[in-house]
């Protein structure tokens, strides 16, 4: 059987739904990734890594409805970017869950390819322990779930959005959609942010919200020119293999 929901009919959802499998919601966002990603890369890895779970796991994971917008209010000075609120960004990934709950489904990760994404994730969920005990809802964002990798890779002072890892996973997933002769360096050391930038990230900081062009005038943080399709096959096997392990507990418990 499909491991997609929208592949399926209904009689095989229901069979799917009584057998406990884990329905896997791979959520994005449409926003700018510099010259050289396109606006659908925080979807298109989340839907990538959610499918390698599913053929690890034949038999216990779903994968459902996408969201391919997220909350990007950040990015909103560079063309193409579209955002929701995050009210409304929490509300249909809860119309989602609760849908599929009536059905028989109870157990739900949603995958993220967008960190601005994992604030409204958490206020969902504590929101759904509150109203709905009966539900188990867990969240993880794609790039912090191969920090190992991440962390062994040739990155610049300052690397993030659009940088080495991210082009890096994308080069892997659909290099027909990576512009390489338009990777060029975004912001790549701390003297190089904004002011405020800079003294955010500074030791014992609070916590800030800042828009992207104040951070890079590309959009791009860190020296995409040093990914490889290799790093991102390293990366999307470390998180596949923690996301299936993680699944296998769930599941046993």
């Amino acid at each position: 059987m499909t491991a997609k929901l929208a592949e399926m009919t209904t009689l095989e959802a229901a069979r799917a739904a009584e057998s406990g499998t884990v329905v896997v919601i791979p959520v994005g966002a449409f926003e700018q990734h510099g010259a050289g990603l396109p606006l659908a890369t925080d979807q298109l890895r989340a839907e990538a890594l959610a499918d390698a779970v599913a053929e690890a796991l034949p038999g216990k994971v779903v994968i459902g409805p996408g969201v391919p917008v997220g909350v990007s209010p950040h990015h909103q000075a560079f063309a193409g970017t579209v955002s929701l609120r995050p009210a409304l960004f929490a509300a249909v990934v809860r119309e989602y869950v609760e849908s599929l709950a009536a059905h028989g489904w109870h157990r739900f990760l949603v995958i993220t390819g967008h960190g601005g994404n994992n604030a409204t994730l958490g206020t969902l969920a504590q929101d759904l322990l509150r109203d709905r005990p009966d539900l188990e809802l867990a969240w993880a964002p794609v790039t912090v779930l191969a920090k190992d990798t991440v962390a062994a890779m040739e990155l610049s002072p300052v690397s993030g959005h659009s940088g080495e890892a991210e082009t890096a996973q994308m080069l892997h997933v659909a290099p027909h959609l990576v512009r390489r002769d338009l990777l060029t360096p975004g912001t790549t050391t701390p003297d190089e942010l904004d002011p405020f930038a800079r003294l955010a990230r500074s030791v014992s900081h609070p916590a800030v919200a800042l828009p992207y062009d104040r951070l890079s005038p590309s959009g791009v943080l860190g020296d995409p020119r040093r990914a490889t399709a290799e790093d991102g096959r390293a990366i999307f096997a470390e998180a596949t293999d923690r996301l299936v392990a993680f699944i296998k507990e769930w599941l046993d418990t």
